[in-house]
């Protein structure tokens, strides 16, 4: 067989809308940015640029301040999940050169991040992506981000029909948009062609769903299903539904967004406290039938006429069966390893729609990569998937068009990277932000406590089907970057105040849902456990649900029934502090942590 490599294209400055239709390529590279980035950069050092005005700049580059001074955090764009084996070679390269913790990560918004690097280093790195069509602009700030969809999109049995060409022509039109350069807040949108929804449609501030309306001499159209207003934090809100159905082919769909966006940006009364500043707050206001009310009015506007909201230039069009492997000539099979390869096949490789090819999802645990797995999953990619690969927002790596034949050898590949283990989206496929570890807000080490809850319950050695389901999500605060609203478990990171001194502490969340129809948010419990109790806690929730649910009842059915008093019940002694005493100095020491824990938060730049 074989392997497949994809070139590496992109616009230029002299024609920058060249649109490489490439997973990696979405976004059109301009050289001149890193020039005006290099140049700000070093203004702002020399002093002779304000900070504010330097932050603005720096943010819609990708380019974010960290909690430890002088260093940055780079957000790297990667609609809808897409990356080459090329761009993972090209982050292993620059992680190799530029990033302190030699690892890159995987976020939930199907970005990459690399956190530690100084700022004159930060344009060398975005700099040297850039050669290979990967793009941080608009990566942080008040802009359009990252635009996220079903890492299964094109491949998944269960989708209506492929939504990414349409993400793909959504990217390229709202990137370096006048409108959308400094409005109250970020827009975070998803796209999704499934009724299971995996790209989470009802916590974003826009999501589109993909729809089908027969149109009276016209038969069948495509279009998409519009809801504005979700998000997380200190307010949850599931998006309500602006328009039951959008036409896609006609542009129909960005003409509503571009109205929804004016609308947003004219809104002063959000600018004066930004940390509420999200379209979330506007529909609470006032409702989502005045936000249509309005975007009605809006598109009778002069500026309709002005726009070119045509589709067909902007398409990202990949047929990526082209470039799917052939049936291999040989391939291996399991001998001694038949149990943990056949557990591996059950819960991590899935069924594609195109017959004789599966996918299959690597757990990435904490969602960190180092340069050598950077690299091997690249080397896999060609040999074994048509050098085709998405990002999820589970923070892991689904790796698709993958031969039925050929998945003992992906599994033994991946094995050798240390990433081979059983159970992507399960219980030890615990998600998490990383909290204190960079994250200027962050209160408690979220990635800490992600370790100790992985390695409890591998140490748990669960093996049964229902408890398996469960998911656990970790945010270091309450702004739900780790998404633990829709956690079967999740905890949101807070404190313990003792007299003097603080331990570090979680407020669990029980009951969400993220995927399989509608989004919930989980229930809050009436406590909070110290933070180096958490693992006791879910051992002690385990336990429970395996031994008193009914037959066949799921965990959320059983939380329902049972209610949330008797788990609260479980584990109130655990939520009990203690006093500051050498016996018990452990429990007030964040995890990974070697020093007495304080709340040290800074003031976070998405709100600039």
């Amino acid at each position: 067989m074989e392997p497949v490599s994809i070139p590496a294209q992109r616009g230029t400055l002299e024609d920058p809308e060249v649109l490489q239709n490439v997973p990696g390529h979405v976004i059109p590279i301009l050289q001149r940015e890193y020039d005006d980035f290099k140049t700000e950069s070093t203004k702002f050092l020399q002093g002779d640029m304000p900070e504010d005005e330097f932050i603005k700049f720096r943010l819609k580059q990708g380019v974010y301040g960290q909690r430890q001074p002088d260093v940055q955090m780079i957000r790297v764009k990667l609609p809808f999940g897409g990356i080459t084996p090329e761009q993972m070679e090209a982050f292993a390269d620059v992680v190799e050169k530029y990033v302190p913790l030699n690892k890159g990560h995987i976020t939930t918004r199907q970005n990459i991040q690399m956190h530690h690097v100084p700022l004159l280093e930060a344009e060398e790195l975005i700099r040297e992506l850039g050669e290979s069509g990967l793009s941080s602009r608009e990566g942080c700030g008040n802009t359009v981000r990252n635009v996220t969809g079903d890492p299964w999109a094109g491949v998944a049995k269960d989708e209506l029909f492929d939504l990414t060409p349409y993400a793909g022509a959504y990217v390229r039109y709202f990137v370096r948009h006048p409108t959308t350069q400094a409005m109250p807040r970020k827009i975070k949108t998803s796209f999704d062609g499934s009724p299971r929804d995996r790209a989470i449609s009802g916590i974003h501030d826009i999501a589109f769903r993909a729809r089908v309306k027969e149109i009276e001499g016209r038969g069948e159209v495509r279009g998409v299903q519009m809801l504005v207003g979700g998000g997380t934090s200190i307010m949850p809100r599931v998006a309500p539904v602006l328009y039951d159905f959008l036409e896609l082919d006609n542009g129909e769909y960005l003409k509503v967004t571009e109205a929804v966006f004016r609308i947003f940006d004219r809104q002063e009364w959000l600018r004066v406290n930004r940390a509420r500043a999200r379209i979330k707050v506007f529909v609470d206001k006032y409702g989502i039938e005045e936000l249509r009310r309005q975007t009605e009015e809006e598109l009778t506007g002069d500026w309709v006429t002005e726009r070119d909201f045509s589709v067909e230039h902007r398409l990202f069009g990949d047929d990526e069966r082209e470039s799917a492997p052939s049936p291999p000539e040989s391939c291996g099979s399991p001998n001694g390893d038949l149990s943990e390869f056949e557990r591996f096949r059950q819960a991590n490789v899935r069924e594609q729609k195109q017959d004789g090819f599966v996918t299959v999802e690597a757990k990435i645990t904490r969602g960190d990569l180092t340069p050598e797995q950077f690299r091997g999953l690249a080397r896999i990619m060609r040999d074994y998937a048509g050098g085709y690969a998405r990002t999820t927002v589970q923070q892991n790596f689904v790796l698709r068009w993958v031969r039925e034949e050929s998945v003992y050898d992906v599994w033994r590949a991946l094995s050798e990277l240390g990433l081979g283990d059983a159970g992507s989206r399960e219980i030890n496929d615990v998600v998490s932000c990383p909290g204190t570890d960079s994250c200027k807000l962050g209160i408690t080490s979220s990635m800490g406590l992600n370790q100790a809850v992985q390695e409890r319950i591998e140490a748990l050695n669960v093996t049964d089907e229902l408890t398996r389901k469960l998911n656990i999500k970790i945010s270091g605060c309450p702004n739900g970057c780790g998404q633990h609203h829709v956690g079967s478990i999740g905890f949101t990171g807070a404190s313990i105040k003792v007299g003097e001194h603080t331990i570090p502490a979680y407020i669990p969340h029980v009951g969400g849902v993220f995927e399989g129809g509608e989004v919930k948010f989980g229930t809050r419990l009436k406590l909070r456990l110290p933070s180096k109790r958490v693992p006791d806690a879910i051992e002690r929730w385990i336990g429970h649900y395996e031994a008193n649910r009914e037959e066949g009842e799921e965990w959320n059915d059983f939380v329902e029934r049972v209610g949330t008093g008797e788990l609260e019940g479980l584990v109130k002694d655990l939520s009990m502090p203690v006093d500051f005493e050498l016996e018990t100095m452990n429990q007030f020491i964040d995890w990974n942590r070697n020093v007495p824990f304080e709340v040290i938060r800074g003031e976070g730049e998405c709100a600039v």
